[in-house]
């Protein structure tokens, strides 16, 4: 089941190149159709997963029996070190609680995409090409549990994603995309230094060989005495935690090394930005509470100020660049960075609430960013422009698109009733139950205030008021007097069209109902962060000393 939903995705790339690329219409459905396909998978997941079991570690033996599901486990490269003994690599695929949600979302926001990508006309085959090879890469990492497989899958998003800003972005899409490869690429460089470090030092009980078993990583009496991350190595331990985590976020990506996110997002089209917001940045936070943390804890509970210090500085540092801007896409990255930061302080809380709220929180994000990305490409596609100043009453004109914003700007706000509140009050409920970090949760709630300037503010001057004198669009009477709006070269429905709706209503609907109703998500992983909570809990650093 695991192996299909990660490469159904690669076998439509590979009829698309058997395509002629003036059938463009035939790529898209290929597309579409895999998917579609993609999400029925994550539904039969979903409906097959068992709530009651907690993932993250595996039994004293090694056994994954009642801790992982759908696993698929298989050994894939076998090499004699001489000396050093057998490198083993495995094929090795799992599901828990901090994955089942993100591969329900991933499957949800690459359908929403490709959608999306209806619309582009450039080099149609390749897009969908690399836009296949990165949904492939996207769902792989979210359930690889062999650290070299996750490297790959990893590593496999630069290409595609690169190629998509680079050639199907904006007028800065060439540097917007080598900033994008040159951070990423920084932090992977080192991640690979200590997956190599960590498989030296870690034994799989189960088979006595090293291992790159995440898994086998995550339990300490696992690491070999005397090695380089063993339990005494306490310097070379923090240096690695440190690396890791540096690694992990520049894909959140957290200041300072955030930069590459806003000029990445304005250059990227619109399909690409939903998929940079919805997917890509949860795989920093998610990298983190797989792999950084359970793997490092002792080093992890020393750090948790330092965490909740940088996720503060996120939240209220991308609030107040939300407030400076004029572009409406970049007012939406910068809500994205400071949005992910209530998931950074959510995990330094290090309880059952936090972290719970944390993981909650990426979930939401990724439907409400993708929301608002593709909001800001409906507007973009009709006005070809993206400045607040050049409109002005467009809900007058387009209801209906206008209530869709209102939903997604206040559920961004975290407005009761919208799944963006049940998670910021889970992350702030963890953070002030927790004596060390409750200062920097008082500060960074200040986070909200300024969030609902911005969002406000933005509202206000689009969608309010009267039609500016500078706006990109024209009043005409209609036949009964009535004024009605017509953008300058827009030949299409100035109101949301059937493709859009069916973009953006699914997404309504999940935001609306999530924050009645938040136990389907929260139902399927609160055993998980219970048991992450206990392995990251101070009892570890009794059994390391």
């Amino acid at each position: 089941m695991l192996s299909l939903i990660v490469f159904l995705p690669i076998i439509a790339g590979l009829i698309i190149l058997a395509v002629p690329s003036s059938q463009k219409q035939i790529i898209r459905i290929v597309t579409l159709l895999a998917a579609l396909i993609q999400g029925v998978l994550a539904v039969l997941i979903w409906q097959g997963y068992d709530p009651s079991l907690p993932g993250i570690t595996a039994a004293a033996d090694g056994s994954l029996d009642g801790a992982f599901q759908f696993v698929e486990r298989l050994t894939w490269i076998t090499l004699d070190l001489g000396n050093f003994g057998t490198l083993n690599i495995e094929y090795f695929l799992g599901v828990d609680g901090l994955s089942i949600t993100m591969v329900i979302l991933t499957a949800l926001i690459s359908i929403i995409a490709v959608l999306s990508s209806w619309t582009i006309q450039k080099q149609v085959k390749g897009y969908f090409i690399l836009f296949n090879l990165l949904s492939t890469a996207m769902m792989g990492c979210f359930v690889a549990l062999d650290f070299f497989l996750f490297y790959v899958f990893w590593e496999l998003m630069l290409l595609p994603m690169y190629f998509l800003i680079g050639i199907w972005g904006g007028p800065n899409r060439e540097y917007a995309a080598i900033k994008f490869f040159l951070y990423t690429l920084f932090g992977s460089v080192f991640m690979l230094l200590v997956m190599i470090g960590l498989y030296f030092s870690v034994i799989d009980p189960a088979t006595g060989n090293h291992t790159f078993s995440i898994v086998a990583m995550a339990s300490q009496e696992n690491y070999l005495p005397g090695s380089i991350f063993g339990p005494e190595s306490v310097v070379w331990r923090y240096a690695a935690f440190i690396v890791l985590f540096i690694g992990f976020a520049i894909k959140v990506p957290m200041f300072p090394f955030h930069t590459w996110l806003p000029d990445a997002h304005v250059e990227a089209p619109t399909p690409i930005s939903v998929i940079l917001a919805g997917v890509l940045l949860k795989l920093g936070t998610y990298g983190m509470m797989r792999i950084n943390f359970p793997l490092f804890p002792e080093v992890f509970q020393a750090s948790l100020y330092v965490i909740a210090v940088f996720g503060a500085i996120n939240i209220l540092y991308g609030a107040f660049c939300a407030l400076a801007q004029s572009d409406l896409k970049k007012l939406v990255a910068y809500s994205s960075i400071s949005h992910m930061g209530y998931v950074l302080l959510g995990l330094a809380a290090n309880n059952t609430e936090g972290m719970t709220g944390a993981l909650y929180q990426m979930f939401n994000h990724g439907t409400i960013t993708a929301m608002l990305f593709l909001l800001v490409g409906v507007i973009y596609d009709r006005a070809h422009t993206r400045q607040i100043e050049k409109f002005g009453g467009l809900a007058s004109y387009m209801p209906v698109y206008a209530g869709i914003v209102t939903v997604a700007w206040f559920a961004s706000l975290g407005l009761p009733g919208l799944s963006g509140f049940i998670s910021e009050v889970l992350v702030f409920v963890g953070a002030f139950s927790s004596e060390l970090i409750r200062y920097v949760a008082i500060v960074s709630a200040l986070g909200i205030l300024f969030g609902a300037v911005y969002l406000l503010w933005s509202l206000q001057r689009v969608f309010l008021g009267k039609r500016r004198p500078d706006a990109v669009y024209e009043l005409h009477k209609d036949a009964d007097g009535n004024d009605q709006i017509h953008f300058h070269d827009w030949k299409g429905k100035n109101d949301l069209d059937g493709r859009e709706l069916a973009m953006l209503v699914p997404l309504t609907v999940i935001v609306i109902f999530l924050g009645i109703y938040p136990m389907p998500v929260l139902g399927m992983i609160t055993t998980s962060i219970n048991k992450l909570v206990e392995v990251l809990s101070p009892v570890v650093l009794t059994a390391l000393n």
